[in-house]
């Protein structure tokens, strides 16, 4: 009998800090490649600007299927809170891009937060060289603006 995944255990007993730095995954609804094109690409980079109130975009990539985010979250901002605004956010947006109703994310998002001795560059040229090691490119300066971006 196949298990039931278990991935919204993952964030149990844990909490987020206000000032910590997080590099955040969040995957599309089953894998699909949501964000393939320019129009859906921006409708997740809209719902980063609009959750700024709560979090300082460090750097991102938009992938078709997925997102990454290095973030520091502000004073009295949740981790959790900051991403489900800004899933709900890129929803809004990516369903009246596409005239559908269909989910797009998967639920939950997969977080690390970053400790004083980790090199915040270093990961953010981690996640700014994603679509180089995914083969979408052959150099970084291919993808377009829209899909990484320093803020």
């Amino acid at each position: 009998m196949p298990r039931k995944a278990q991935s919204h255990r993952l964030r149990a007993g844990r909490h987020s800090e206000a000032g910590r730095i997080y590099h955040v995954s969040i995957t599309c609804h089953h894998r699909h490649a949501n964000f393939a094109q320019l129009g859906q690409g921006r409708c997740a980079v809209r719902a980063l600007r609009a959750v700024s109130d709560y979090a300082d975009t460090l750097c991102f990539v938009v992938m078709p299927d997925h997102l990454h985010w290095l973030l520091q979250l502000r004073r009295d901002a949740g981790l959790s809170g900051t991403v489900q605004k800004a899933k709900s956010v890129a929803t809004r947006y990516w369903r009246l891009e596409e005239g559908t109703k269909e989910p797009l994310w998967q639920r939950g998002f997969h977080d690390r937060a970053l400790r004083k001795d980790d090199d915040v560059v270093a990961v953010a040229k981690y996640i700014i060289a994603n679509p180089l090691r995914a083969g979408l490119v052959r150099s970084v300066r291919d993808y377009s603006l829209w899909d990484a971006v320093w803020l």
